[in-house]
This record gives structure tokens, sequence and C-alpha cells, in this order.
């Protein structure tokens, strides 16, 4: 009723008079339009988080439902919708089985309608535009979604940055190849997921400027497969010139390992016979519900779904784009965690290494346990962690760290993380194990169930933050207040982030030479 009794006029200058007068008196305010934005879609409502500091718009579409004839095809525009899109709440995370028991979610359920994203920005207006930090979540590219309350974005933006993080086709519904898929696609088929991440960045490029973002100054950044996905879209033409910097945290798809890739002459008949008892036909496939599909794919591991050499998205391996220096030429940082392979030290034993030493290496064995020596069942159990860490993620990560380093053309940086965290209720012990470095780069330790949090851990968390953020600023993780980080050259220098944090050479070149060795053989 007192509203009412205004004129528009008279309402536009109260309003003006109050922010002034809060503006003088030092107060920041976000008038409720401020939550609106227009994109090329529509409008959406967001939110604010973090008392007011962050905006946030969540669960954006950026393309359309990839369900029913669109199932197993290249992500397609998303339709416009005219009335204001209510974005203060998750879209539901991509249909995937149950692999991983930390990977918590926040939505209202999962579905193959999952082709949405999420963007944080500061709260205060810049006149410059923000740098844009891409986040590609892990999960093995069969599990994890945009919604996990590790990946929250409460926090990273008040560093001065907008964060995007995204949903995409994981599993079966994301890297499905078949002859038959093939032949419907110009001989081509599979690699959906990361062509969505491609379709999500070309939204950011169309969009980002309307939440106050830069799209001349995006760093895509991801955590084991999101890390495989970062190298992968360095080597991929049609995500050139939709990102300036890289940021790879445990994982680099540059050698055999967890998530090699197969060239589509082989992948495409193992998967149709792993789709056989689903349907005979395409169009039957794609009439079988997702429950169906993922309870028949999910059973035994025979059959793994990830990205291929399709021919089209890529067309060559990705080791031999990077030789040849055809990558995109963008700032690198990249690293890994110390204890990655902490679960292949259970029960080991100094006796234990050596019979699986001999039998592995053969001949190599007396080289091998140089590099990781088992003279006792404390030093056993340290090699076995190492040499899963290094089997596993480390040496993919180091190889695409070196090969960037000598035909990327721009500066690299490397990082190890040391500082072990405490346990929580997933991980019993101690250590800086696979995926320990999500909640320290988002800030969002107090995600982590069970976990009691020591002033090292926040202020490395902190640090951490520090870093990234520079990094995706201007190509340079170093600033005020941080321990320098020297460039990734001659001298081999890795910052290791523990308490304190440190530079020095790498101390374990020799073990992945090994490897390198071990490769080519």
């Amino acid at each position: 009723m007192f509203l009412s009794s205004y004129t528009s006029k008279s309402w536009i200058k109260a309003a003006a008079f109050v922010a002034l007068v809060l503006a003088v008196a030092g107060t920041t305010v976000a008038f409720a339009d401020s939550l609106v934005v227009k994109t090329a879609d529509g409008k959406v409502h967001g939110k604010t988080l973090n008392s007011g500091k962050v905006r946030a718009f969540e669960g954006i579409p950026y393309a359309a439902p990839p369900v029913g004839d669109l199932r197993w095809k290249a992500p397609q525009p998303a339709k416009p919708w005219k009335q204001e899109l209510d974005a203060t709440k998750f879209g539901p995370h991509c249909a995937q089985g149950h692999f991983f028991d930390d990977m918590i979610f926040q939505d209202n359920g999962m579905s193959e309608d999952c082709l949405s994203l999420n963007v944080y920005t500061p709260a205060a207006a810049s006149k410059a535009k923000y740098p844009v930090m891409f986040w590609i979540h892990g999960g093995g590219y069969t599990g994890g979604g945009s919604d996990e309350p590790r990946h929250n974005g409460d926090f990273l933006p008040t560093k001065g940055v907008v964060l995007v993080t995204i949903n995409y086709r994981l599993g079966v519904f994301g890297f499905l190849a078949t002859p038959d898929l093939a032949a419907e696609q110009g001989g081509t088929a599979g690699n959906y997921g990361m062509m969505d991440i491609v379709a999500a960045l070309q939204w950011v490029k169309k969009n980002i400027a309307d939440f106050g973002g830069d799209p001349n100054n995006v760093t895509i950044f991801g955590e084991s497969a999101g890390s495989f996905a970062v190298s992968t879209l360095m080597a991929t033409p049609s995500a050139q010139g939709l990102f300036h910097k890289a940021i790879g945290e445990s994982g680099g798809a540059l050698t055999t390992g967890p998530l090699t890739m197969s060239p589509l002459s082989v992948a495409a008949p193992k998967n149709a016979e792993a789709m056989k008892p689903l349907g005979a036909t395409l169009a039957e496939l794609r009439a079988v519900p997702a429950d169906k599909i993922i309870a028949a794919t999910s059973k035994g591991g025979e059959v793994r779904f990830s990205p291929i050499l399709d021919g089209k998205f890529l067309s060559e391996p990705v080791s031999d784009v990077y030789a040849e220096g055809k990558q995109a030429k963008v700032p690198l940082l990249a690293g890994f965690n110390r204890d990655e392979g902490y679960f292949l030290a259970n029960g080991m034993t100094a006796d234990k290494w050596k019979a699986t030493s001999v039998e592995r290496w053969a001949d190599k064995a007396a080289a091998f346990l140089k590099l990781y020596p088992g003279t006792s069942d404390t030093e056993a159990v340290r090699s076995a962690t190492d040499f899963g860490g290094d089997q596993f993620i480390a040496f993919g990560t180091w190889k695409w760290i070196e090969i960037d380093r000598r035909t990327g053309d721009k500066d690299v940086y490397r990082y190890k993380l040391d500082l072990a965290a405490p346990p929580s209720k997933f991980h019993v012990g101690s250590y800086a194990f696979h995926s320990d470095d999500i909640e320290y780069i988002f800030g969002t330790l107090d995600t982590r169930p069970g976990a009691v949090w020591r002033d090292e851990d926040r202020k490395l968390s902190d640090q951490m933050m520090d870093y990234w953020t520079n990094f995706a600023k201007k190509g340079d993780p170093n600033g005020p207040g941080l321990p320098e980080w020297p460039k990734y050259g001659e001298a081999d220098p890795v910052l290791h982030l523990d308490n304190p944090i440190t530079a020095r050479p790498d101390e374990n070149r020799a073990r992945y030479e090994f490897w390198l060795d071990s490769e080519k053989k």
C-alpha cells in the first residue's frame, strides 16, 4: 500500500537517493534486478551466496535435452524460453551408475536431460570483465556432476573470477560408439560427452559477458577425468579459440592407462556387443529406458566408455598432436598429489614388494627397485604408494607437462600436493589422495564429511585459491603474499603444496623416465 502511493518517477528518485546514501556510507548494494541476466536464449533469475558476496545462476540449459532421437548425437542448441528461467537450483546430474561413494549430489536426481551449467560471479560490479574459470568435473567419464558440494561456487569468485561448472554426458550415454552409429553419422561416432563440453564453452563465449565475465580470458580446469579432458581439449580442433589458459589436476590423456583412447575400429565392435542384449537397431536402443541401459552396461566392467579416436572430433592420438606442436598454445598449470596410489600399499611388506617387482619387471627388476626401493616394510609401503600413483596418474600427467613444455611455446607451471589431509568419512588415514585437491582449490573444505581441518589446511586452501585465480587472471600464478612459483624450465622446479610451500627441482624424474622407456618398448 505504501509503495502504491508513489509515482514511478518518485520511486526512481527515492531509489537513487537511497543508493547514493548507502554508497557514501561504504555499503555495497545489489538491487534485485542484478540477479536477472538476459542470455541469448532468455532471461535467468539467480540468487546470492556467501552472505551476498557471490551471485549464483544454476541449472541453465546450454544445449537441448539429449533424449529420444537425440540420444547418442552431437549436442543441439537449447530451445529459447520466453518466461524468466528460475536459476536458483541445480539441474539434474547426468545419468550414471553408482561408482564412487564420495560423489554426493545436491540436485533432485539424475536424468538424461542434464545438459546444464552454473555461473557464479562476484557480487561487486567491475568496470573490467572478470576472468572466467570453466570447471570440468572428474569421475572417470562415468560419474560425477557439477552440483557436488566440493565444487560449490560460494568462495572461488570472491577471488575476482567468474566460475562456470558444467554437466556433460557420461558413460554409455556420453561415449557409446557402434558401427550403426558410425553409419548414421557419416563414419564417426562417440565422444558426445566431449562435444557437450565444447558446446558449453561455446555457450560461455556467447553469453558470459552478460554475467560480467571476459569471453577472451577463459581458463579450463579439471581434475582426474576433467584433467584428461583439459589435455584432450588442447588437442581438439573444435575447441581451439574457446579457452586461453589450462589447468590440469591429476590426469593427462597422453599415455596408456585407465582412460586410454581406442580407435573407432576397435571400440565400435566391443560397444556393439555390449549393447546387443538391449536392442538390434538404433531405434530400439533409443527407446530403452536409461536405467535399463545403465544396469546392463555397468556389470563386470568389460567395456569402458570414454573418449575414442573417432576420426572427426579426434582424428589422431592426443600424444601425436602434442609431439607435432599442434595443440592449443596456452599457458599451462598442472600437477598431481603425493599419494594418488595409496590404495596399492595396503598390507604391503618388503618381501611382497620384492616378489611383486621381480614378477612384474623380470630383467628390469633391479633397476625398478632402485627407483622404488623396499628394504623395509615401511619403505615398501611408500614405494608401493609411489608406484601405484605413477602408474595410475602421475606419469601421464608428467608426460603431458613435459611434452607441452617442449612444443607448447607458452609458460608451464608444475605442482605436487604433498600436505596429507586429515581422515574423513570416505578416506581412512592421512593422505594426499586422488581428488584431495578439489576442496582446497574451491575453498570448500567444510563440505568434506567427517574431516577435522587444521589451520595449515585452511591456509593452504587460501593459497591454492590465490595461485589458481592469479593464473586465470594473467597466466602466472604468482602474486603478493605467496611463495614464489618458478616456471617449469631446465631446472625442473616443482612447487610443493605443503606446510610450508616450497619449490625445488624434480626429485622423481628418473622414475618417469623409467616409465617413458618402458612405454617405448
